[in-house]
């Protein structure tokens, strides 16, 4: 089986604090289904109040990100046996989050 990454940035989600609830219960609803269908492998939100740092070979820390490079959202990481499968997972996935989310596959590692 093949997996997914199903994801959008935080800035795509445009709702209001008053239908946050809502959202929440429905994007939950959706993962338990995923967890019920045995597809789930992963999922969440980046902590933004977290500065990202980039660790070198030598162990080395900085403050200083690959140039370009900027994520935040959230994620969900299912492992599904067609990529129509996964889109249907999306699809379900953006209408409980109300914003369209984006879909990548993972390339097959036949050691993870």
């Amino acid at each position: 089986m093949t997996k997914f990454l199903i994801s959008f940035p935080a800035e795509a989600m445009q709702i209001t604090d008053e239908e946050f609830p809502e959202v929440v219960a429905a994007s939950h609803a959706v993962i338990a289904e995923a967890k019920a269908a045995g597809v789930y492998v992963f999922g969440g939100g980046l902590d933004e109040s977290v500065a990202p740092v980039l660790v070198s070979g030598d162990g080395s820390v900085s403050a200083e990100i690959y140039e370009g490079s900027f994520l935040n959202g959230g994620f969900t990481v299912l492992e599904v046996p067609t990529r129509l499968e996964a889109l249907d997972w999306a699809r379900r996935i953006a209408q409980a989050c109300r914003c369209p989310q984006e879909l990548r596959e993972f390339m097959y590692d036949p050691e993870s």
